[in-house]
């Protein structure tokens, strides 16, 4: 039987498109859809079970796999086939998952997998721009629980005008990468990377793609009208009690405001904190507790939320003590580990994070293998996150997605400054040490000075900062926050992270909880965490204000050479060997890539010592040498026949040629020691092929005055005789004769 099928199209302009279409594959997920932008084609599938689970959060699971059989291509591996995640995918995942999650109920507790998949690649459209608009159009054909359609776009500008999910090739003369996710209504998340832009126009992109979203949120409500939208299921709502709440928060409101506004340390406020709770618990019997315990630690966690948000919006305190604009005390340190490229440490607070820089060739490039991409990094940074940091111990299982995330928005927020001559691959790697607040934006700050302190020449140092928002609609009070703790981070009602040197933006993550946050709130944020910045880039630059003129002494020295490509088999020779004994011999690193436009070789030399990279040089000076002809050129003898001198260039040590005893001088030579010897020094002129001999020609006599009254002397006995030899019938059929021992070697025939 044929599917009914239902499609929606949303126009971006330019001839662009979107389809949304369902009801052809997938029918048994509880939803799903099919989204087409040109060639490229994307699966989403949504299942919920029906069984709540025993957990007092959502176990939702946002996938996003690109198949390389979508790019005609095979996976990589000895297994041939797609395995883990790339950190592409985990951060196409984090992105839909921040914007889906806070829009299903807070009771809902049922296991819930969003699936999406890349089934057909195109080279003009990026994906994971439409990653949130499949999610949540299949959302809509199911019977979830969820408030409403949302849907995230790309948003870049190219010669001042912004783009709508650019291609790739736009994105390459863009100054904005920005990602927003929203619904009709709200803006809910934002992240991406700017070139230095002002806060106005962060805003004016946002809105930009705001009105783009809308239009793809209204396809959506009319796709699922006209499949049919299913009921909402219903589900087991968790029990509530509204006396015992408001109980609890008597109990708890005015303690934990009290503990709140005296300011104290995040350890000895948490003991404090818990002590309430404790306390409060203790007012109950142990029937009452196995009853309804759980409910009474809820409902001090919402009474503390209270108290503390209230406390902010009432008198401008904050937990620590501090007022909403201050920054609390930051100390940093350079050059801390003595033998890596780069160290620092950057300490704020109760967070602190040790950052280190290696310097090295092209070949320790960042390969991205990916259907949608591929490519090399020559800049990428890398975020631990240990237990210990937070006074923790747990499980520790390789590499979570939120290092993976706050590691991409540090490298974002870095990676413009970055010279684009600057002949290192850098990798940075942050130690988060200690965490209370925004641990990324201290890698930030830390990378900047371990890349100072390493000698990169960075066009200007960077920092970041996390910021906060408290509202209360019906008051109107507002309050931002400058450089939030993690409890902050919380009870707040925005949260976002930005990046950026004095002049400008590079970077920046936003989570926004509250609904139609007005825009202008946005940019008073936003110009509020710039005097934040700005502050902390001061105390960054007192400790290191400029980079280092080279790199460390230990450090290693990269040069880079430029060669045509048929001296490229000469330089690595046979089987190799050539570069692997200069490597060996001068303990540096060589590294050969073709450049294909110019089609030279790029030659790149790693090393410590100036003197292994200075034989490298002079080693690829020798293999490139080429004598230009009506030169002339110092050269040594190196050896002595007969016939002539073999001499060898000076500047070209190892590039040897023949200096026939007829170019010795004007004279006629009988024996080539009467005019030259080993060792000698002097000039030639080189006369490049000759054309009787094609052999390479040099002249000693070319630059000696000719002697008055000069006669060519007669062509040599030896060579008649050869002649007459070479001529005579007889001769030239005589064994005898071809293989005589007294005959003249080739070189003096001609």
């Amino acid at each position: 039987m044929i599917p009914k099928v239902f499609k929606e199209v949303i126009d971006l302009g330019d001839g662009r498109e979107i389809s949304i279409e369902t009801g052809k594959l997938a029918k048994q997920a509880h939803g799903s859809v099919v989204v087409q932008s040109g060639k490229c084609m994307m699966l989403c599938t949504v299942v919920s079970n029906y069984e709540q689970k025993d957990l007092d959060f959502l176990p939702l699971t946002v996938d996003y796999r690109e198949k390389f059989a979508a790019a005609g291509r095979y996976p990589g591996g000895f297994f041939k086939r797609e395995a883990r995640p790339s950190d592409g995918e985990v951060l196409t995942m984090r992105l839909v998952d921040r914007v889906l999650r806070p829009l299903f109920p807070k009771d809902y507790h049922s296991e819930t997998q969003v699936m999406i998949q890349l089934m057909s690649h195109d080279d003009d459209v990026m994906p994971d721009a439409m990653a949130g608009l499949a999610a949540s159009a299949a959302i809509q054909l199911s019977d979830f629980p969820f408030e409403c359609a949302i849907s995230e776009a790309r948003v870049g500008r190219v010669n001042g005008e912004f783009v709508i999910n650019p291609t790739r090739a736009q994105l390459l003369e863009s100054d904005i990468d920005m990602m927003i996710g929203a619904s009709a209504d709200s803006v809910m998340m934002v992240e991406g990377e700017m070139d230095e832009i002002s806060e106005e126009e962060m805003a004016d992109a946002i809105k930009f793609a705001h009105e783009h979203i809308k239009i793809q949120c209204a396809a959506q409500l009319r796709l699922a009208e006209a499949v049919g939208k299913k009921e909402t299921r219903e589900y087991p709502a968790e029990r509530e009690d509204a006396d015992l709440k408001q109980k609890v928060h008597d109990m708890a409101y005015d303690k934990v405001y009290a503990i709140a506004k005296a300011g104290s340390a995040k350890h000895e406020r948490s003991d404090a904190f818990n002590k309430i709770k404790e306390d409060i618990k203790a007012t109950f019997s142990e029937e009452e507790l196995e009853d309804y315990g759980g409910l009474v630690s809820k409902y001090y966690r919402s009474a503390e939320k209270a108290a503390i948000r209230d406390l902010t919006l009432n008198e401008g305190l904050r937990l620590d003590g501090r007022k909403t604009v201050d920054i609390r005390p930051i100390w940093c340190e350079i050059d801390y580990l003595p033998s890596v490229h780069g160290s620092a440490i950057f300490t704020r607070g109760e967070t602190q994070a040790l950052a280190t820089v290696t310097l090295g060739t092209s070949r320790e490039a960042n390969k991205i293998d990916m259907p949608s991409f591929e490519g090399e990094e020559n800049f990428y940074l890398h975020y631990n996150f240990p237990p210990f940091c937070t006074g923790e111990a747990r499980p520790i299982r390789g590499t979570s997605r939120r290092e993976v995330g706050h590691g991409n928005l540090a490298q974002r927020g870095l990676k413009g400054m970055v010279p684009n001559d600057c002949p290192y691959t850098v990798r940075v790697v942050s130690e988060v040490l200690e965490s209370n607040g925004s641990s990324s934006m201290a890698t930030v700050c830390a990378g900047t000075m371990a890349m100072m302190d390493a000698g990169i020449q960075m066009k200007k140092p960077v920092s970041g900062i996390a910021m906060g928002l408290i509202s209360d609609a019906d008051s109107g009070k507002f309050a931002v926050l400058s450089d939030i703790l993690g409890d902050e981070d919380h009870l707040g009602d925005m949260d976002f992270k930005v990046t950026g040197t004095a002049d400008g933006i590079t970077a920046c993550q936003m989570d926004i909880k509250v609904k139609g946050l007005r825009y202008e709130i946005l940019v008073s944020a936003l110009k509020q965490a710039r005097d934040g910045r700005l502050h902390i880039l001061e105390k960054i630059t007192d400790t290191i204000a400029t980079p280092r003129e080279d790199v460390k002494e230990y450090a290693p020295k990269m040069v880079s050479v430029r060669i045509k490509n048929e001296f490229i088999g000469a330089l690595i020779g046979p089987g190799g060997k050539v570069i692997q004994e200069l490597q060996k011999e001068t303990g540096c690193t060589i590294v050969i890539n073709e450049d294909p436009v110019t089609e030279e070789g790029i030659v790149e030399i790693l090393g410590t010592g100036q003197e292994g990279i200075d034989k490298v040089l002079a080693k690829i000076d020798t293999i490139t040498f080429k004598p230009e002809v009506g030169s002339v050129y110092e050269v040594k003898v190196i050896k002595m026949l007969d016939f002539g001198a073999v001499v060898e260039y000076l500047d070209a040590p190892g590039n040897e040629v023949l200096l026939h005893v007829s170019e010795l001088a004007w004279e006629r030579t009988e024996n080539v020691s009467d005019v030259v010897n080993m060792g000698d020094v002097f000039d030639v002129k080189y006369f490049g092929l000759d054309k009787r001999t094609r052999k390479e020609k040099v002249s000693r006599k070319a630059l000696l005055e000719k002697p008055e009254g000069y006669v060519a002397p007669k062509p040599r006995e030896n060579n008649d005789r050869g002649r007459d030899n070479r001529g005579s019938r007889d001769n030239r059929g005589s064994r005898d004769n071809r293989g005589r021992d007294d005959r003249k070697p080739r070189e003096d025939r001609d």
